[in-house]
């Protein structure tokens, strides 16, 4: 007996009905959809509810990447997984301390 595909499952669980003629744009949007994922488990932090600071340290650890290799599109991914498990409103406010030099993580510049 072979294991099921549980992501192909999930994703079909989702998208069930029929979505008929979409546009070239249309179908782009929902391809994105349908590839967005979160963050993956981090074993720091299992079974926690609350996942602020997953979410800081995940933020924190860009900013290592960036600090370390100076390579922005390099930590590209290091930032998405930080925004997909950060409420915007966080990242933002980081963002602008970060410009104004008064965020009290890590230092990248």
């Amino acid at each position: 007996m072979t294991k099921p595909d549980i992501e192909a499952y999930k994703l079909n669980k989702i998208f069930t009905a029929p979505v008929g003629d979409l546009t070239a744009e249309q179908q782009e949007l929902l391809n994105e959809v349908k590839a967005t994922r979160t963050t993956p488990r981090d074993n720091r932090f299992t079974g926690a509810q609350n996942q602020a600071n997953h979410c800081w340290n995940r933020y924190n650890e860009w900013l290592v990447c960036l600090k370390s290799t100076k390579d922005e599109e390099g930590c590209k991914n290091m930032r998405n997984l930080a925004v997909k498990i950060c409420p915007s409103i966080w990242t933002d406010k980081w963002d602008e301390e970060r410009d104004e030099g008064t965020f009290p993580g890590i230092k990248a510049d």
